[in-house]
């Protein structure tokens, strides 16, 4: 199982910072869960070294507490140090710790990976780790990152947020230092790294602090929106089972009445969090009672000042510190949660300081739950929800420091009238939906942080879609039906990634029931924002790449495959076996499969069928000799090559004056694979259906040679039938235009492309045999020219490919039909007619001038010449 390594520089059993962790780290489903709460880290919290007790009780039960083997054993690392390093280097500038700080992070950090490698982490996450409390940590920490994901070859392994950083926590005393904080350690670009700032403001200071800074987020807080009800067995509730009570029992545990109105505080008990505010506001709220859930141990001094003030303000008898509740999303047998207070709440109250907050969490959890709220002015307030339009009175703290009579009417009228209170929690649930509930982050989580892989499976099958629906059901079920030999081929070798790019149809409803309904295939669903099959292709194998380098207890040394499946072609029930095997048998890096029509669909149209299956015939001779490339439609790629390879990479064009992805990411990914050396195999009994909705219902486009745009612009119309086709067949005329755009699309790309790219090619016996010997040396010599005269960088904004290959096919197009003719059979007949301007060239300039032609970026007349791209 994968472990996930969190760790709090909060040094509280409970607090914001660990209730988020505890959201996050539910996400990561598979992961089991340790948790360092910090306290080694930490020094003003007064727990330095010192051992868990009760805290596992606030937690979920998946949650193992946990701490760095042997970190009270490093000489001179202990809670003095600390203080005296936040106080002489950061707050002072004074270098002189600056050794020690160095000597103690490095054994620090040979603890921290030690600890790791102990229990198999495979995931970090760091919360609150660039506050500066003890910046010695800090940069253990960046070590063993760096140390430990370079040895597991983990990628971006660690989740890496901030809560409160130098200009949000206490910023009016200079705590940290002033900027750029010489003294801290910044965030550094880390291969190993993603980080997350809370809101706009945090990304904006952090990329101002640090501006080269990549791979770094807004993600902001997350709750699930739901009201909280009495009785209701949600998330916060307790199981009367397992615990004796309900959430409606809490009123009367607590000895509220359940007739008042209940005002709650949810926080720490320190002097930052201004409870006495609270407290000044109930002596103006003569029928309301308050509850202050939070640690009353924390800071006995400020627990004692406030219970001396309710007493002098004579509230103390509407006051109950109820001590800890367990987090907002959380359950724990035998206890109450936050959720179960807010049930019960009439108003949430966050009178906080104006410069200690960054987010306000028990604002957002009003709002998920369906509880008014009422806040002071803090100094963030508007960034994360004002702004944004959310509801409540607000205390304008810079005015007034307490609340007064004005402010009390307002919060009065929030608790008595029932319409407005209806109005404010309607209007803040919707808007909380949009801005923070839990699908918000959801994608960016997933996205960075995609779910576990098992650890046999060796294909991961990335199926690119757009408003596939009607299509989509009878494509998966080929997917899941996929055969090994006589029986089914094991569901734990491969899974599907489907990617959706912004369908608007039922498309995802579809995936997801089909998901439902077939649990034995794993089958995520993931979004693409944008569109183009290459873009969307390239999120699904980047997608399974990151959760392939994670499956836990693989063998290093087997091969892992990424495979493209087309949302509107149907796949045989051996395609995935026959493909695996031709991969594990070849070792090549690419393996293509074999594509073909249903006979049957082209029943009573045999001039369209013959267009159709000679260019076919071709491609399966060629691809027998050569490997041919990869097609969407279905074919393979191991890992590394991938990686190597830089991914799929996505080129742009402009189309009515605007830019979109390029159609042919397929084809210029197997070129580069193959242009750096890496082996092709072909696996014709690995077998795709191709559906034929291009042919039928873009037959003209087809014949013209238009079917993927024209002037090198390679797009292709939305074919979606919207009526049964004609069954019509072409006529004679038509059928030899299509098939000579057919062929002369084919043999440039399959009989010359191949070796170009790789001229070692022409000294192989089966290659010569099929070019002949005279032939064969022929096209080696004249590479070599073109390759040499071609050696400045080519700015041809279209495929540099395609030039080489074009005016190979003009200087050798006999000779190459020839060769067909020979090994595919007689009736591919012979090269279609010149282009007019070159048929009139004298004999002795045609290279010159076909040179001319086919470098001519302007006209695009040689794209249009070879019809721009496939046909069948």
């Amino acid at each position: 199982m994968s472990v996930l390594w969190g760790v709090s520089f909060d040094a509280t059993a409970l607090s914001g910072v660990v209730v988020e962790f505890l959201k996050t780290a539910r996400r990561f489903t598979g992961h089991r869960v340790h948790l360092d709460l910090g306290y080694d880290i930490k020094a003003d919290k007064g727990a330095f070294f010192r051992p868990y007790r009760d805290e596992a009780g606030l937690l979920p039960g998946w949650v193992t507490l946990d701490r760095v083997d042997g970190v009270e054993e490093i000489r001179g690392y202990d809670r003095e140090f600390v203080d005296r390093v936040l106080r002489e280097v950061v707050q002072l500038g004074d270098e002189t710790l600056r050794a020690e700080i160095d000597r103690i992070a490095g054994e620090l950090a040979d603890r921290v990976v030690a600890t790791w490698e102990r229990l198999g982490v495979t995931m970090v996450m760091v919360e609150n780790g660039t506050l500066p409390e003890n910046i010695t940590y800090t940069e253990a920490l960046y070590r063993a990152i760096g140390r430990y994901g370079a040895r597991h070859r983990l990628g971006r392994f660690v989740f890496w947020r901030d809560h409160d950083l130098m200009w949000q926590s206490e910023p009016g005393i200079a705590k940290y230092g002033r900027f750029p904080y010489p003294g801290v350690p910044a965030p550094r670009n880390s291969p190993h790294i993603h980080y997350f700032a809370l809101h706009e403001q945090a990304l904006a200071k952090t990329l101002e602090w640090v501006p080269g800074l990549r791979n770094i987020d807004v993600l902001p807080n997350a709750f699930t929106i739901a009201p909280a009800r009495i009785d209701e067995r949600t998330a916060g509730c307790i199981d009367e089972l397992s615990a004796g009570k309900s959430a409606s029992s809490f009123r009367r545990d607590h000895g509220i009445p359940e007739d008042v109105p209940l005002l709650a505080r949810i926080t720490r008990i320190i002097p930052q969090k201004r409870i006495d505010r609270d407290l000044h506001l109930l002596t103006l709220l003569p029928d309301a009672w308050l509850f202050v859930a939070g640690d009353v141990s924390e800071a006995p001094i400020e627990y004692a000042r406030l219970v001396r003030l309710a007493e002098g303000l004579g509230v103390r008898d509407r006051v109950v510190f109820g001590g800890w509740l367990t987090p907002y999303d959380t359950s724990v047998p035998g206890r109450y949660s936050v959720r179960d207070l807010l049930a019960h709440a009439t108003v949430v109250s966050f009178l906080t300081s104006y410069d200690y907050e960054s987010y306000g969490n028990p604002v957002s959890e009003a709002i998920a739950s369906g509880t008014p709220y009422i806040t002071s002015g803090y100094e963030l307030y508007d960034v994360v929800y004002g702004r944004k339009g959310f509801r409540a009175p607000v205390l304008d703290i810079r005015a007034r420091d307490l609340p007064d009579a004005a402010f009390a009417r307002e919060v009065a009228e929030l608790i008595t009238d029932e319409g407005k209170r209806a109005d404010v929690v309607r209007a803040n649930s919707e808007l909380g939906q949009a801005h923070f509930g839990t699908e918000v982050v959801d994608d960016l989580v997933d996205r960075l942080y995609p779910p576990p892989m098992g650890a046999g499976t060796r294909l991961s099958v990335v199926l690119p879609v757009y408003n596939e629906a009607a299509n989509l059901p009878e494509v998966l079920r080929t997917l899941h039906d996929q055969r090994d030999g006589d029986g089914p081929l094991d569901k734990s070798r491969y899974e599907v990634v489907l990617v959706d790019n912004n369908s608007t149809d039922d498309t995802v409803a579809v995936a997801q029931a089909f998901a439902a309904a077939h649990p034995d295939l794993a089958l995520h669903v993931i979004a693409e924002s944008e569109q183009g099959v290459s873009c969307a292709r390239r999120a699904g194998m980047d997608f399974a790449l990151a959760r392939s380098r994670n499956r836990p207890d693989a063998d290093p040394a087997e091969r892992f495959y990424l495979v493209s499946a087309d949302a509107d072609c149907r796949v045989d029930p051996h395609w995935l076996s026959e493909l695996f095997t031709a991969m594990e048998s070849s070792k090549a890096a690419i393996g293509v499969c074999d594509y073909y029509y249903n006979a049957s669909h082209f029943t009573g149209r045999p001039r369209l069928w013959d267009a159709i299956q000679r260019p076919l015939r071709c491609r399966a001779v060629t691809f027998s000799l050569f490997g041919g490339f990869p097609d969407g439609k279905g074919f393979a790629v191991e890992r590394d090559a991938y990686e190597r390879a830089g991914g799929i990479e996505i080129f742009y064009q402009l189309r009515d004056g605007k830019f979109v992805s390029h159609l042919s990411d397929d084809w210029d990914f197997g070129i580069k694979v193959a242009s750096g050396g890496d082996a092709i195999t072909y696996a014709p009994r690995s077998r795709v259906e191709i559906n034929p909705r291009r042919v039928d219902h873009a037959i003209d486009e087809v014949i013209a040679g238009r079917a993927y745009g024209s002037d090198g612009i390679i797009v292709m119309r939305d074919i979606r039938p919207s009526a049964p086709a004609a069954p019509a067949d072409l006529t004679e005329a038509e059928a030899r235009q299509a098939w000579e755009f057919s062929i002369k699309d084919f043999t440039p790309k399959n009989t010359i492309l191949p070796v170009l790219l790789t001229p070692a090619l022409l000294e192989d016996d089966a290659v010569i045999a099929f070019f002949g010997a005279d032939l064969a040396a022929r096209l080696a010599r004249r590479i070599a020219e073109i390759r040499d005269e071609m050696r400045v960088v080519d700015f041809t904004p279209i495929h540099a490919y395609k030039t080489p290959s074009y005016r190979l096919y003009f200087e050798f197009a006999d000779e190459l039909f020839a060769c067909l003719r020979r090994h595919v059979g007689e009736d591919i007949g012979y090269p279609p007619p010149l282009p007019p301007c070159l048929a009139e060239v004298p004999a002795a300039r045609f290279a010159e001038f076909v040179h001319y032609y086919c470098e001519d970026r302007e006209s695009g007349e040689a794209h249009n010449y070879f019809g721009n791209g496939g046909v069948f």
